[in-house]
């Protein structure tokens, strides 16, 4: 459930017309409902309530925007953060250092001494190397770092390729069949405090089987660690539940998740740890468009929108879906080619589709475009980048201003030696 809906034939987010968004910040703009990311927040809680003490902490790449994590931050929610700049702003939002979980591949030297000095809940150790680097830089600061290891499972999570992350040839996390000589090597080194396994298989997954063969993996190798000795009392199960990008869509449900996550673990004895994101942002934000003007096609017109590849990546990155409406729509249907005014082909967002009759300045929206949108966009044809807006009931507020080419090319600077 969001809080977009049609009163009156017109498309409200909360309490506020779409049209008064468009006429005051200018269009394109992401627009975030504060009703619905409290509700996911809730729902997704809530269905973890049969667990002892889970930790849920919100994937700050999906949507980094300073207001969206002090909203999640007053639920209670901490911070999943893969680089310094995620942590930096997970902490001007409000989210506790010890409710932060530093994940990512390829942390830098300087990073982890970050994640070292402002004290964060633990770090997910992708391979032996970081786990050694992490320990030296510890032992020189005199601080002990509380650390899982990422396993790599080799399950398909059966999603888009570029979004899979727990096969074998993915970039992530040690392979399975290492995993226990390295955490066991691990926690001999000074300066770290191995507590932990973590893994995560992948975003947007429609099915909750290869998450549940994942888990029991995991559940097999803390056994195995344990029995070698070594101490466990923590799993991060990571993130990954879809959400429906297509009006109808049926997707697997957080109580249902729950629910296979209680049974799958329930004679673990550890604190599981999760890492929501898109679950949480996804359906809480819309992309709100300008139609610049319908060009006649040759079996199709092209509705071309002032909202580009560079606001909205994922349709270009992935062929992706958003479902595409009309702010105010009269009932007339057609079918159309959706485009973006950049020059690339790839700057399609949708082809042959269904959808209401637009005309010029005519304004629409793409669904569920509250995570993975504004934190993936670029300057490309130098474009400026999009505002970012939250709706609060009847109120509203522009939560990251709009950042103009002009901006852009003033950090830009043109050597003496070329005049």
């Amino acid at each position: 459930m969001d809080h977009f809906q049609l009163r009156d034939g017109v498309l409200y987010a909360e309490d506020v017309p779409m049209p008064v968004i468009a006429e005051d910040v200018g269009t394109p703009v992401y627009i975030y409902s504060r009703a619905t990311l409290v509700r996911h927040a809730r729902v997704f809680r809530d269905a973890l309530s049969g667990l002892k003490h889970p930790h849920i902490a919100f994937a700050v790449k999906a949507n980094p925007n300073l207001a969206v994590l002090r909203v999640l931050a007053n639920e209670g929610y901490g911070a999943d953060v893969v680089s310094g700049g995620e942590l930096t702003r997970a902490l001007a939002a409000g989210m506790k250092p010890e409710d932060i979980v530093f994940s990512g591949v390829g942390k830098t030297h300087a990073e982890l001494q970050q994640g070292l000095e402002e004290g964060i809940g633990q770090f997910n150790i992708e391979s032996e190397e970081e786990g050694y680097e992490l320990a030296a830089i510890a032992r020189r600061m005199g601080k002990r770092a509380a650390c899982a290891l990422r396993v790599n499972p080799d399950v398909d999570a059966r999603t888009h390729e570029k979004i899979s992350t727990g096969k074998r040839e993915n970039k992530f996390g040690v392979p399975l069949d290492k995993a226990q000589e390295i955490y066991t090597a691990l926690a001999g080194e000074d300066g770290l405090d191995m507590r932990g396994i973590a893994i995560h298989i992948g975003s947007q997954l429609a099915d909750l089987e290869p998450l549940e063969t994942a888990f029991g993996k995991v559940g097999e190798l803390i056994a195995a660690l344990r029995a070698g000795g070594c101490t466990v009392t923590h799993a991060d199960l990571g993130g990954g539940l879809g959400v429906p990008y297509k009006a109808g869509e049926e997707l697997p449900q957080p109580a249902e998740y729950g629910a296979m996550v209680e049974r799958v673990t329930k004679d673990w004895d550890v604190t599981l740890m999760f890492e929501p994101g898109r679950v949480i942002a996804g359906n809480a934000g819309v992309l709100l468009t300008r139609v610049i003007r319908v060009k006649r096609g040759i079996e199709r017109p092209f509705v071309v929108v002032d909202a580009a590849m560079n606001d909205l990546a994922r349709p270009a990155m992935y062929g992706a879906w958003h479902d595409f409406e009309a702010v105010e729509p009269t009932g007339e249907k057609t079918i159309s080619h959706i485009v973006g005014p950049i020059c690339e082909t790839g700057d399609t967002f949708a082809m042959d589709r269904e959808c209401d009759v637009l005309t010029a300045d005519d304004l629409a929206v793409f669904r569920t475009a509250g995570a993975y949108g504004a934190t993936m966009a670029s300057s490309y044809n130098s474009r400026g980048f999009v505002a970012e807006v939250l709706v609060d009931g009847d109120k509203y507020a522009v939560v990251a201003d709009r950042i103009a080419a002009g901006a852009i090319m003033d950090a830009e600077r043109v050597p003496d030696w070329l005049d």
